[in-house]
Parts: C-alpha cells; structure tokens; sequence
C-alpha cells in the first residue's frame, strides 16, 4: 500500500466483510450485497452523500467482479471516452465476456447527450452501469436510464460505523496507523465521529492530520487530546447542500414543523438551514406562505408579524436576521391554524378552470361610461352602508354558482 496516498484512501475496504455501514441495503440478507457477492449485478445508481461509501462500494465491486472495471468521472468525461469503454468492452479478444462494468462517479454532472449515449448500451448489457450521485437522481438523471436501473440510498455513517472505522485505522499495521504509538481516548474518537457529520472521510482526514502533526512525548507515544483533535477536524459540515435535494428535504421539514405547531423543531430546521447558507430572506418568504396557508384566518396578526420579517431580515442581514426569522417562525407555529382561505382559492380556481361559470350577476357590474346603466349595468344594486350593521341580502355570485361554498370557516377562525 503507498503510504503516501491519504489515510481514508488506504483504508477503503478489499471486500464486502470489510465494508462498514449501510446494512440497510448491504446486510447478507439484502438483494444488493447478493449480487455483489454472486458476480450477479445489473445496473444500479448510488445515491446519498458525502463519504457514505458510494466509492469504496465500487472499489469492492471492482475487485470482485470477473468483468472488466473502468471508471469514469463525469467532470472530466465526454462521449468518446464512453464509446471507448464500450469498444474495449466489445472486443472479445481482449475481453471474452464482451461487458464491462462502468463506474461513473457524479453521474448527476452527466449532460443528456451524454446520457442518451450511454442508454442503448445499458440496455443491451454491453454496460453494466454503477452510477454515483448525491444529487436526487429522479431529478438529474435520464429517465430512461433510471427505468433500466436500480437506486440504492445510501445514508449518512452512524456514529458506530466511523467509530469502527477509525479504530480500525488507529490497528492497521499495512494501510492504517498501526505502526505508530498513537493514545487517543474513545471519548476523543467519538468527538471526531460525531463532528464528521456521517462522512468517514472528514473523520479519516482529522486522525491522520493529528497523528502527523502531534509531537511524541518522553516516551514515543503520539497522544491525541480532545483539543488536538478540535484543532485538526473541519468545521462540522452542513448536513445538506443548500442547492442539493436535502435542501427541498429541510424546508419540506420546516414548513411542516410550523404547520404542526412544532416550535422546537421549526428552531432546529431553520438552524441547519441557516448554518448551510441558505437564504435568510427564501427562509423569511416561506414563513410569510405559513402564515397565510396554514395560520390565515385563526390569526391574521401571522402574516403581518411574518411581513414585518421579511423586511426586516432584507435590511438587517446575518448574522441578526437568525433573530427575526426564529421570532417569526415561531410566531407562526405556535398561533391557531386555519387553512379555510386556502382551501376556498383552490376550488374556487378548480371551478374557474373546470366549469362553465356563467356571467357576472348585472346589478354588480362596473358602468363608467354614460349609458351602460341603460344597458342593466349597475342597476338595482344595493349599497351595504346603507342597510342596518352595514349588510344586504343581495346575490353575488353568478346564477349557474349559487349556493357554492368555498370559503367555510371553523371554530379557530377570527371571525367564525
């Protein structure tokens, strides 16, 4: 092993007995660790974050299969590095099978020309296809080739899982750090594991820069204190891409946490937002839609409150627009909801759309101009301050929508 390639380099797994984490799809009852292990395997789309293993997953799959293995990057790729994969895969005097396996790392980054190269090959078995994406590839990958594939979703590594990882590292004589006298406490590991955000990666990165950079004590030893280790591992990573589908994810997780009246978990969505670097004012314009769908007329004092931020926090800016957001959000999640506004737009416009809705009934109409009234404009209708408290019995709606309802108020409502 060349040791001067990185620490999480060197300790990817030879095999599948040495992969850690993902038994969710990799245990030795599940369908994809079955066809690893059998040599039996179609084409199938990685899909999950950072240092979750998409790679190391190809590498086992690299080693185990008797098919020839190439690897693509698709920051780099174009379609004649694809037809020479598909060439050399092809000649059978170089390669019996006549198929290879094709990993292509960020598939998401592929172009559609691109893609639609790779499709009849795919779907003749020329290509067995490993495909690597922490973008949602329902939305950035081909449909035609998400149809002749299977997406196993990879989740971010438990704490145990890099635990297991980095003590493997610190034993490991041949890859790892083994021949070094490193003193770390469990408690250290587990700070290193739980600031790595579930990304080995950063976890592997933070153990070999302390052991390289730690002096030795009087007695050889290489001692890696929690200060140490705070020094060396980056800052905790966001645990979403605030342009990526976890994104959609959180705010989905925000939003929903406000209309349930969650106010913890509204505090802890829009935190993992903010220290993502998402826009404070896309987070204010979400609170304002809150307040008016979800809270609307139970209090309609939401969608000023929530107004009143969204200004605020476009001339404030961070860092004290957290301030505003957190005051607004939880506003709207602690206040009464009522969706009955929301609901009365929406089939009112299903009608506009869907039915003939007759005219516009004449004594409501506009008349400007002189001698429209002649026409029935205006005529007949009745001026509601001039009636007692102010109302009128008079229609409204045209004749083919009357006795519709679109607006029904219920008991949290203002003015129910």
């Amino acid at each position: 092993m060349d040791n001067n390639k990185p620490l999480a380099y060197r300790m990817s797994p030879e095999n599948l007995d040495e992969y850690v984490g993902q038994e969710h799809i990799l245990g030795q009852d599940k369908m994809l660790y079955r066809l690893v292990k059998a040599d039996r395997l179609s084409s199938i789309i990685l899909w999950g974050p950072p240092g979750c293993g998409k790679t190391s997953l190809a590498r086992v799959i690299a080693k185990t299969t008797k098919n020839r293995f190439e690897k693509l990057n698709a920051v780099a790729a174009g379609v004649g590095d694809i037809k020479r994969v598909v060439e050399d895969a092809k000649n059978l005097l170089m390669n019996p099978s006549g198929k290879a396996v094709l990993f292509i790392d960020e598939i998401h980054r592929f172009n559609k020309l691109q893609q639609d190269a790779l499709l009849p090959y795919v779907e003749d078995g020329t290509i067995i296809l490993i495909g690597a994406t922490t973008e949602n590839p329902y939305f950035e990958v081909n449909k035609a080739l998400i149809s002749r594939s299977t997406v196993f979703k990879l989740e971010p590594l438990k704490i145990e899982n890099i635990l297991e990882v980095l003590k493997r590292a610190l034993v490991d004589k041949t890859k790892g750090l083994g021949n070094c006298d490193i003193k770390v406490e469990d408690e250290v590991l587990e700070y290193i594991a739980e600031l790595s955000g579930g990304d080995v990666r950063v976890a592997l990165n933070a153990l070999e820069i302390a052991a390289l950079t730690t002096q030795m004590n009087i007695d050889g030893e290489i001692v890696i204190t929690k200060e140490i280790a705070m020094e060396c591992i980056q800052k905790k990573k966001a645990q979403f891409d605030k342009s990526g589908d976890s994104h959609y994810d959180n705010i989905s997780a925000f939003i929903k946490s406000m209309r349930g009246g969650d106010a913890d978990a509204v505090l802890f969505y829009l935190a993992r937002a903010l220290y993502a670097g998402e826009d404070p004012l896309f987070m204010a314009r979400r609170i304002v839609i809150c307040a008016s769908e979800d809270v609307g007329m139970a209090n309609s004092n939401a969608l000023v409150v929530a107004n009143a931020a969204m200004q605020a926090v476009h001339q404030i800016g961070m860092p004290e627009a957290r301030i505003i957001l957190a005051h607004a959000a939880t506003y709207v999640a602690r206040s009464p909801k009522s969706n009955a506004a929301y609901l009365g737009i929406n089939r009112a416009l299903q009608d506009v759309e869907t039915k003939d809705t007759g005219t516009i009934p004449m004594h409501i109409r506009n008349a400007p101009a002189e001698g429209m009234s002649e026409q029935g404009y205006g005529v007949g209708y009745k001026y509601p301050h001039d009636y007692p408290n102010h109302e009128v019995e008079q229609q409204y709606l045209p004749d083919k929508m009357l006795g519709t309802k679109y607006y029904v108020p219920d008991e949290t409502e203002e003015f129910a």
